[in-house]
């Protein structure tokens, strides 16, 4: 594949995926959702996090690790726990990558 097929094939799928958005976003104030559908799309962010995070926690290494020496788990554990105790969305973030680094790689920090 030559430069110029490479240029054209990514100026079309920008073409395609502009115009997808461009379509839906121009008729958006013009739609009006049902208030159960609102609801309902309340949940998608937390569900799309969920199906990421829970395989690559369970899964490091394509197969089931429960175990104490899975960094991920611990590092998962800490976060759910403190986010539960104290709802704090940076504080539950910081305390995860710190277990989780502090669960891989020691405490040679």
């Amino acid at each position: 594949m030559n430069l110029w097929q490479s240029v054209l094939i990514i100026i079309g799928m920008f073409a395609v995926t502009f115009g997808v958005r461009f379509a839906l976003f121009a008729r958006a104030d013009k739609v009006v959702m049902p208030a159960f559908i609102e609801k309902a799309l309340k949940f998608v962010p937390v569900a799309v996090l969920t199906a990421i995070i829970t395989p690559m926690t369970l899964m490091p290494n394509q197969h089931m690790d429960l175990s104490l020496s899975n960094p991920w788990l611990l590092g998962a554990f800490a976060a759910f726990v403190v986010g539960i105790w104290r709802q704090h969305q940076l504080l539950t973030i910081l305390v995860g990558v710190l277990v989780f680094f502090v669960a891989k790689y020691g405490f040679s920090l």
